[in-house]
């Protein structure tokens, strides 16, 4: 049985970096010429391409990571100071914005794939995040955890999408603004503990 701990910590890692109250205004300004019924379609194609994604890395990132040579406290180290840079972002509100830019140089009539699955949900940030996850413990038992945790995020994720316009007319643009940064600074600490992790493994931090 998973260890609620390791639950908490993961979800909330993932949770954070994925960021649904970042990519949730950007869904939803993707698909506001869509009639519902496209965008409920659009939202389930978003999250099912997003969570294969996530799952072919869970499987087979730390086998990929092997054979160029990574060992997983290196990747931890790495991811760690990844996922700090990604909190930044979020903490100084450029995140969003590159975001913004990025969907604003698409004109795909189905956002579906490209750029809401990839790279707003499964970027680098959440690649690297399930990675890491899934190497928490070893074998078949830390990819199903990682996956576990995935899909209880893309539920979420999911949810938010079907529902974003109302969630953005509720917190408007300052509450948006005010959770991103809470959960750009919880983000920092949760890096700092990777890089921790992964240093301690060296015997570098004790």
């Amino acid at each position: 049985m998973m260890d609620l701990a390791f639950f908490i910590t993961a979800f909330t890692t993932l949770f954070v970096v994925i960021d649904p109250f970042g990519t949730t205004p950007i869904f939803v300004a993707m698909t506001q010429d869509m009639d519902a019924r496209t965008r409920r379609i659009t939202a389930f194609r978003t999250c099912a391409v997003a969570s294969g994604i996530l799952i072919a890395f869970a499987a087979f990132g730390e086998a990929v990571l092997g054979f160029v040579g990574i060992s997983m406290e290196a990747f931890k180290i790495a991811g760690g100071a990844l996922l700090f840079l990604t909190a930044l972002d979020m903490l100084f509100e450029r995140r969003t914005k590159r975001r913004e830019d990025r969907v604003e140089e698409e004109e795909h009539n189905d956002p579906s794939v490209f750029p809401l699955a990839i790279p707003l949900v499964a970027g680098p940030g959440s690649i690297a995040t399930i990675i890491l996850l899934a190497g928490q413990h070893p074998g078949i038992l830390g990819i199903a955890e990682a996956v576990l945790v995935m899909f209880a995020v893309m539920a979420v994720v999911l949810t938010f999408f079907l529902s974003g316009g109302l969630i953005a007319r509720i917190l408007g643009k300052t509450g948006l603004n005010v959770l991103t940064r809470l959960l750009g600074m919880l983000l920092a600490a949760l890096s700092v503990q990777f890089i921790l992790d992964g240093l301690k493994a060296f015997g570098f931090a004790s």
